[in-house]
């Protein structure tokens, strides 16, 4: 079975073969070597451009209509078969505002720090396999990589709402800079014990490191922290604290709107997705379907436990109210910290005694 750059390089090639005969001899180094593979690397991109913009309509789509059955509400029910077109009809409305500027901002850090929060964002979707044949970069190391540049958005957004001339922006920049600071650290120890356990941080490895037994069984402590960490990662209810509307008008936010304000919200989703992919890979067995895998694609399976996972985190949007941040940061320190520690003990002690 072909992997995503073989699939697109054949179809380049292909391309490139049909219109050869239509190219002058000027125009010859449009499809030279060098040339095919500059069109198959930006084919890969739109790959991964277009499996984001899937999995938000989808992710948007369960989290709209899960929610309102957790509330005894039918959520959209009218544009698209179940309402699963309502999102594209939102963010239509968004994208064809005004876009405005406020006055006395730093328009280039303004700019810039949503540009490359948005970046940064949809880099990590290239390194975020989706089965051991479909994926953009498969390197060793792969998962360092990707918490490296997923970890850079808090520090983005702090900017961002520093630029913004508004308190209100820079309030919630600052609780993401405190956020960010409580729980990076024990986000990053709860990966010790798996890649312990699995003896490598190569995504492809963990997977296969799984084959026998999910890490979430002995690991389940890293797992909690886990999942923690993500939810004030991504910034998701109860950890929302950046925006937290109810107290700071929108928080980071404020002061974007229209397009800006609706790629800020695709790349929240966006991360709700790289979260959940992580979890997944970590200790869910990735895209292993066990005794079921005959029965379906091993990207099929990735899928399903994504949006499983996510579906638990609307569970707890719906379920959970907002802390405050001063619980926020006692959290992330007094409680998560020593939990995680406690994960790296007990994966050290079953990797000594060959239990895994």
């Amino acid at each position: 079975m072909m992997d995503l750059y073989e699939l697109v390089e054949s179809i380049v090639v292909m391309l490139i073969g049909w219109i050869d005969q239509w190219v002058p001899d000027q125009l010859a180094f449009l499809i030279s070597p060098t040339s095919i593979h500059a069109y198959v690397v930006l084919g890969m991109a739109a790959v991964i451009l277009v499996i984001c913009l899937l999995n938000v309509v989808v992710m948007i789509w369960i989290e709209r209509k899960f929610i309102a059955r957790l509330m005894d509400r039918r959520g959209p029910t009218e544009v698209g078969f179940m309402g699963f077109l309502q999102n594209v009809a939102d963010g239509l409305k968004l994208f064809l505002k005004e876009v405005i500027t406020p006055q006395g901002v730093d328009r280039w850090v303004y700019v810039m720090a949503l540009v490359l929060y948005i970046g940064s964002s949809i880099t990590v979707l290239a390194l975020v396999p989706m089965s051991d044949r479909f994926f953009m970069a498969n390197v060793e190391g792969g998962l360092f990589m990707i918490f490296a540049i997923f970890t850079l958005a808090p520090f983005f957004i702090f900017i961002a709402g520093w630029s913004q001339n508004n308190k209100y922006s820079l309030i919630g920049g600052m609780r993401s800079a405190a956020q960010m600071i409580s729980y990076e650290i024990p986000l990053m120890l709860s990966v010790i014990g798996v890649i312990l356990m699995a003896g490598s941080l190569s995504i492809s490895e963990i997977v296969n490191a799984q084959s026998s037994i999910w890490f979430i069984i002995p690991s389940f402590i890293g797992f909690f922290v886990f999942i923690i960490g993500v939810l004030a990662e991504v910034e998701r209810i109860p950890f929302d604290l950046p925006e937290a509307e109810a107290e700071l008008v929108e928080g980071w936010t404020t002061e974007y709107g229209s397009i800006r304000f609706g790629l800020i919200m695709f790349v929240a989703y966006l991360r709700g997705y790289v979260g959940c992919a992580l979890a997944v890979f970590l200790f869910f067995g990735g895209w292993l379907g066990g005794p079921f895998s005959a029965y379906m694609p091993p990207e099929a399976w990735f899928l399903i436990k994504v949006y499983i996972l996510f579906m638990i985190l609307v569970w707890l949007r719906a379920s959970a109210p907002r802390i405050r941040i001063d619980q926020l940061i006692q959290i992330g320190w007094k409680r998560l910290l020593p939990l995680a520690m406690l994960n790296i003990m007990i994966a050290v002690f079953l990797s000594a005694m060959g239990w895994i």
